[in-house]
C-alpha cells in the first residue's frame, strides 16, 4: 500500500500537467487564430471610451447623428490630408470588407486604422489598405478606397471611422454610417439610374429640364446630382424634381475643404483636385446605387444616350445584352452638337422658352463629324454596377466580374452631346444634320412646358 499511494499521486500530477499543457495549447491556438484572422485589438479605454456603458451610449449617439438621406458631410482624418466621403459594405470580397471612399494627397504616406462598430456589440480596430485610383489627371489629390477588413466576430458593421496609425488621445475619429448592408441580385427599386456628378455655378436651366424629361422618356426612374452651387432658378427646378421623386440632390461641399479645379487638367484650371471632385462623386454614386438599380449610367448634364432603332433604354439594353453579352459595360460614341450654331430645320420656335436661361437642344441638330482620331474619346457608359469596383469620367477603372466593355455600334445607339464647339476650325457647312431628337420633340415640348410652369420658371 505504501508503494502504490506515491504512484497514484504521481499519475494524478502527470494527468494534471497534461491537462494544463493542453489548455495552454488550446488557448494559444485560439489567440493565434484571432490574430491571423484580423489584426484587431479591443478599443482602448483611454481612446475610445472608458467603459462598455459609455461605448454603447456612443454607438447610440453615432446612430442618431448619421447623415440623413441624400446628405454628404465630409470627414477629415486627423494628422493627414485625407478626406472621407462615404462608406459601403463590400459583399464581393472574401472576407467581407468596408470600402471607405476618400480623397487623398497622393504624395502623402499614411498608415490607416479602421474602427468598426458592429451590430452584435463587438467593436474592433483593424489595419486598412489604401488603394488610390489610377485616374487623377495629374492633380495632387485623387480619389481612393480605404479598405477595412471585417473580422468574423463582427456580425455586420454599422459605422466605421478611419484614423491615422499614430492618432493622439484628443483626436477621437468621427464615424461614417456603413451603407449597402443588404446584398441584392434581383428585384431592384430602379431599372435605370443616371449619375450626373458635379454641379457648380449652374444656370443652364432649359437644357437641364430637357435632359430630365428625356431621361424619363428613355426609362430612367432616378437621377442623382452632386451639387456645389447653382442659380435660384436652377434650385427651383431641383426642388420640383425632388418633390416628384425622380431626383436626389447630394450636397457636395468639396470646395470647402480643398482648392478644387474647374478644369479637367491642371493646365486648364488651377487647383489640387480634378473638376470639383467629379471622380469621387461618380464612384459614390456607383456604390450608392449598387443594390438599388439594375443599371447605372454615368453622364454629364449636357449628354443624352439615344437609341437609333428603338425609343427607350428599356428596349435598348436587351438588344445590347443579346449582341455583346450581359456581363459587360456598354460604351457609347460621343457626338458633339455645337450649341453656338443654330441652323434651319430646328425643332422649336425660338420664342417658346424666351426668358428661360440655358440651351435648347432641339435648336441644335447639326453635329461635328466624328474624327477617326477621336472616335474613342469622351464616351460614356451604362453598366451593371455590381460588376464594377471603380469608375472614372470615361469608363471603368477596375472591375469585379466584368467581361470587358463593349463599344456600341453608333447605328444602334450613340451619345448626343450638346455643348460648345470642339472642332473650332469647322465651318457651319461642314456640320452634319441629325434629326433623331425630333422623334421625341412633341412630347418633350409638352413635358418641358409643364415643368417650367409648375416650378415657377414660366
Amino acid at each position: 500500500m505504501g508503494f502504490q499511494q506515491p504512484c497514484l499521486r504521481k499519475r494524478k500530477q502527470l494527468v494534471n500537467l497534461i491537462l494544463l499543457l493542453v489548455a495552454v495549447f488550446i488557448t494559444f491556438k485560439m489567440a493565434e487564430r484571432c490574430l491571423k484572422e484580423v489584426s484587431w485589438i479591443p478599443i482602448p479605454a483611454r481612446k475610445m471610451g472608458s467603459t462598455v456603458t459609455q461605448l454603447q451610449s456612443w454607438i447610440q449617439n453615432v446612430t442618431h447623428k448619421a447623415r440623413t438621406k441624400g446628405a454628404t458631410s465630409f470627414i477629415t482624418v486627423n494628422m493627414t490630408k485625407t478626406l472621407l466621403l462615404s462608406a459601403y459594405l463590400e459583399h464581393r470580397t472574401n472576407p467581407r470588407q468596408v470600402r471607405v471612399i476618400a480623397v487623398v494627397l497622393r504624395e502623402e504616406t499614411v498608415s490607416y486604422r479602421c474602427v468598426l462598430l458592429c451590430r452584435n456589440n463587438q467593436n474592433h480596430v483593424s489595419d486598412a489598405d489604401l488603394q488610390i485610383h489610377s485616374d487623377h489627371f495629374g492633380f495632387r489629390y485623387g480619389t481612393a478606397d480605404i479598405m477595412c477588413l471585417i473580422p468574423s466576430s463582427c456580425d455586420t458593421p454599422s459605422h466605421v471611422a478611419v484614423a491615422s496609425a499614430g492618432f493622439k488621445e484628443e483626436h477621437q475619429p468621427e464615424f461614417l454610417e456603413v451603407k449597402n448592408e443588404n446584398k441584392k441580385t434581383e428585384s431592384f427599386i430602379h431599372t435605370f439610374t443616371v449619375c450626373l456628378s458635379t454641379m457648380f455655378d449652374f444656370n443652364n436651366v432649359l437644357q437641364f429640364v430637357q435632359s430630365l424629361e428625356m431621361f424619363q422618356f428613355l426609362g430612367v426612374s432616378k437621377v442623382f446630382v452632386y451639387k456645389t452651387s447653382c442659380s435660384a432658378k436652377t434650385q427651383r427646378v431641383l426642388n420640383y424634381y425632388t418633390r416628384k421623386g425622380i431626383l436626389e440632390v447630394i450636397p457636395w461641399s468639396m470646395s470647402g475643404f480643398l482648392n478644387v479645379s474647374r478644369g479637367w487638367l491642371p493646365s486648364h484650371g488651377p487647383g489640387d483636385l480634378h473638376y470639383f471632385g467629379q471622380i469621387a462623386a461618380l464612384n459614390d454614386c456607383l456604390y450608392r446605387n449598387m443594390y438599388r438599380s439594375k443599371y447605372v449610367a454615368l453622364h454629364d448634364m449636357d449628354e443624352l444616350i439615344l437609341p437609333q432603332t428603338v425609343k427607350t433604354w428599356t428596349e435598348l439594353l436587351p438588344l445590347l445584352e443579346s449582341k455583346y453579352t450581359q456581363n459587360k459595360c456598354y460604351m457609347f460614341e460621343n457626338n458633339v452638337f455645337p450649341n453656338n450654331v443654330t441652323l434651319p430645320r430646328g425643332g422649336t420656335e425660338p420664342a417658346r422658352w424666351r426668358g428661360v436661361p440655358g440651351v435648347d437642344v432641339l435648336a441644335h441638330l447639326h453635329q461635328e463629324p466624328v474624327s477617326k482620331d477621336h472616335v474613342y474619346e469622351k464616351f460614356k457608359i451604362i453598366v451593371n454596377p455590381r460588376l464594377v469596383s471603380s469608375v472614372s469620367v470615361h469608363g471603368v477603372l477596375k472591375s469585379h466580374s466584368l467581361d470587358g466593355c463593349a463599344w456600341v455600334d453608333r447605328n444602334i445607339a450613340r451619345m448626343y452631346h450638346t455643348r460648345s464647339q470642339m472642332q473650332t476650325e469647322l465651318t457651319w457647312d461642314q456640320l452634319v444634320y441629325d434629326g433623331r431628337l425630333l422623334s421625341y420633340s412633341e412630347t418633350l415640348i409638352q413635358a418641358v412646358n409643364v415643368t417650367l410652369r409648375e416650378s415657377g420658371i414660366l
